[in-house]
């Protein structure tokens, strides 16, 4: 997976990064758009966001990757991002339960603000931190298969898992995407430049560039 300028690509799908405050969820962001960490990274206010394109069979991808808040007093700001996401990361702290435990809550806002048909990835962050491991990988596994969403666990610090997690979940939505346009008779290879390819039945859902022009 190669990184490829900005304005390069054939797709761009929205992600979002949601967890509780703390969990490394910008730095989760800024290694995979920028190889960057840092250790003084301050708590997010409302919602940033990154960009990188990779390639996914010969195709570029675009991901547009939403940080979103963590703390309570901004989730009525940050609801509203949820709109046209077609993956989420859903991101805890290895060394923190309640963090884990949060994670269902977090689950059901997305998909309540979401199709339901969006690829999900579980993660469990700081990883590195092995001898304050509180979440048994096991009980993370567990619960990732009884809500069919995939698992990942990931170092922001130490650059373990962070690249492979974002990478299957926008390989599997561009798969995804592909599947759908088959089931209608089209072929995805041969989609034209601006058409629209819906993964449920929002229209905003996940756009093709048109040359020439921004998506958004």
């Amino acid at each position: 997976m190669a990184y490829r300028a900005d304005e390069d690509y054939d797709y761009l799908f929205k992600v979002v990064l949601i967890g509780d405050s703390g969990v490394g969820k910008t730095n989760i962001l800024s290694r995979f758009t920028r190889n960057e960490f840092s250790l003084q990274s301050k708590s997010t206010i409302g919602v940033e966001f990154g960009t990188r394109t990779i390639s996914v069979d010969d195709k570029y991808v675009k991901a547009q990757i939403w940080d979103t808040a963590g703390q309570e007093r901004y989730r009525a700001i940050t609801s509203a991002y949820y709109r046209g996401a077609v993956g989420a990361l859903v991101v805890y702290d290895v060394t923190r339960n309640i963090t884990f435990e949060n994670v269902e809550r977090w689950l059901k806002e997305l998909r309540d603000h979401t199709d339901q048909n969006i690829v999900v990835m579980l993660v469990g962050n700081k990883a590195d931190l092995r001898h304050l491991r509180a979440v048994p990988v096991e009980n993370a596994q567990a619960f990732a298969e009884r809500e069919r969403t995939f698992f990942m666990e990931t170092s922001a610090l130490e650059d373990l898992n962070v690249e492979n997690a974002f990478t299957e979940v926008l390989a599997e939505i561009y798969h995804v995407v592909s599947k759908k346009a088959l089931d209608v008779g089209d072929d995805p290879a041969a989609l034209p430049k601006g058409k629209t390819v819906n993964i449920g039945d929002r229209d905003d859902v996940t756009s093709v560039k048109t040359n020439g022009c921004c998506s958004s």
